[in-house]
């Protein structure tokens, strides 16, 4: 085993040193993007599905999916923490250390994220309300969110394990267990739901049973020797700097998510005065909003092990055009689906509900949001970029900023003055101005990079 693991480390440190930088993170962007597409098809399916039991329970999946973001929150900032340190170790050729810190990060990860689902299955109904829901709303999101909680753990550690797959260079094993599992949820939705006559309980343990499965084809896939990585419980670490080291890498990951729920949380509590229409709509759109940007997510996840692993090895030429492919790439694929779905808007938001406030509400929330994706990709590529070379203050803060520093401010004061339209144009401006705060500093640390070392 040791010495296959050697020589699978030895041709992961060729392909990633060696092959041109464009093709290769085109190939490790591919199933990523692949992968992150089906995840957001499947939840775009569930909030589909759910919205044909009406409006109340369309507003249920946009309160629970706020709540899922803390369980990927916990899977990021392992998979992150850990994936950043795996990638460079292997690019410095020390294999050992890698195993260490992947195996260190599973087993945190389920630790986290199992504390999580037990409390969150303690006090649902306060949560719920906590986070935006309305009396009409919550027997929807309760039925839903139990499901959820109980997927919570394996949803964790599968984020993780996809991370620490995309670090190594293996997002083909990856995509694979993701797309298994979100494939079977668009199947069993409607099944459960309708077929069955379940409701919204069907919906919930169509979720739970995908996750369930993605979980034990990603864990085979590092158990079965092709990765470099090991979760042997004898690799887990007792070394305080290893989880420091990972928490502190993993951070960016976990401001990122976790404002993602805070600031899901502030929008729908500002929405609940315009009523279940108001959240239902806004819902939809970050639905389809994220399913968009998960193309260019993909790109720059894989732009990650490129750099991490490129940096590791003092290759710091492939990290600029690393970088610079990534930018171009991503604000090119964003500008062609703006373009695409601002004409589409209307038809977009009745396939979902067929209800006149919500369409009137979510058509023009989702052309703003459109037309500001454009930008997304220098916020999201700066901060990516951080974080894959472990510079975690860096990455941390620009982390901080789309559904943060820029958003909270956004959400709490425009509908004082706007109404609904200060809901609808509280993220749009947050893009601009996290890319704008972001990308000089992605261009001053590429700016002074060293020559390669020799």
């Amino acid at each position: 085993m040791g010495k296959n693991s050697n020589t699978n480390s030895e041709k992961q440190f060729e392909m990633m040193t060696e092959t041109p930088v464009e093709p290769l993170i085109i190939r490790l962007a591919i199933p990523t993007i692949i992968s992150m597409m089906v995840t957001n098809i499947y939840n775009t399916a569930d909030t589909f599905f759910v919205s044909q039991l009406g409006t109340s329970a369309s507003g249920a999946t946009g309160i629970v999916f706020a709540l899922m973001a803390l369980f990927q929150a916990i899977g990021f900032m392992c998979g992150h923490g850990a994936g950043s340190f795996v990638s460079r170790f292997l690019g410095a050729k020390q294999p050992e250390k890698a195993k260490i810190f992947g195996a260190s990060a599973f087993y945190l990860c389920l630790t986290l994220s199992s504390i999580l689902a037990v409390v969150c299955l303690i006090f649902i109904k306060p949560i719920l309300f906590f986070m935006g829901s309305t009396k009409t709303i919550l027997p929807y999101a309760i039925s839903y969110a139990i499901f959820i909680f109980i997927a919570g753990p394996f949803l964790s550690a599968s984020c993780t394990m996809n991370n620490i797959l995309r670090y190594e260079g293996k997002a083909f094993y990856a995509m694979i267990g993701l797309m298994t599992g979100g494939i079977l949820n668009m199947v069993m939705d409607p099944i459960f739901m309708f077929g069955l006559n379940m409701g919204v309980w069907g919906a919930g343990l169509s979720t739970l049973i995908s996750q369930i499965i993605s979980f034990g084809i990603l864990l085979y896939m590092i158990c079965s020797g092709k990765t470099v990585t090991r979760f042997d419980p004898h690799l887990i670490s007792r070394e305080t700097y290893v989880y420091k080291n990972i928490l502190k890498v993993g951070l960016p990951s976990l401001c990122r998510q976790g404002l993602n729920a805070l600031s899901t949380l502030l929008l729908n509590r500002q929405a609940a005065v315009y009523g279940d229409a108001a959240i239902a709509a806004m819902s939809i759109v970050g639905r389809v909003n994220f399913f968009i940007a998960s193309i260019a997510l993909g790109v720059g996840q894989g732009m990650q092990p490129v750099t991490s692993f490129n940096y590791g090895a003092g290759k710091y030429s492939r990290v600029r055009k690393a970088y610079r492919f990534m930018f171009c790439t991503g604000t090119v694929i964003m500008l062609i689906f703006a373009m695409v779905i601002f004409g589409f808007s209307e038809d977009i938001i009745r396939f979902f509900r067929d209800d006149r406030k919500v369409i009137a509400i979510g058509t023009l929330a989702l052309q703003f949001s459109v037309i500001s994706d454009i930008f997304q990709p220098g916020s999201v590529s700066s901060n990516m970029l951080f974080q894959s070379i472990g510079k975690a203050g860096r990455a941390t803060f620009l982390s901080t900023l789309r559904t943060g520093v820029c958003f909270i401010p956004l959400i709490l004061i425009l509908p004082c003055f706007y109404g609904v339209y200060g809901i609808e144009l509280a993220q749009p401006i947050a893009d601009v101005l996290a890319s704008c705060i972001a990308m000089p500093f992605a261009i001053y640390f590429l700016h002074h990079l060293p020559d390669d070392k020799r």
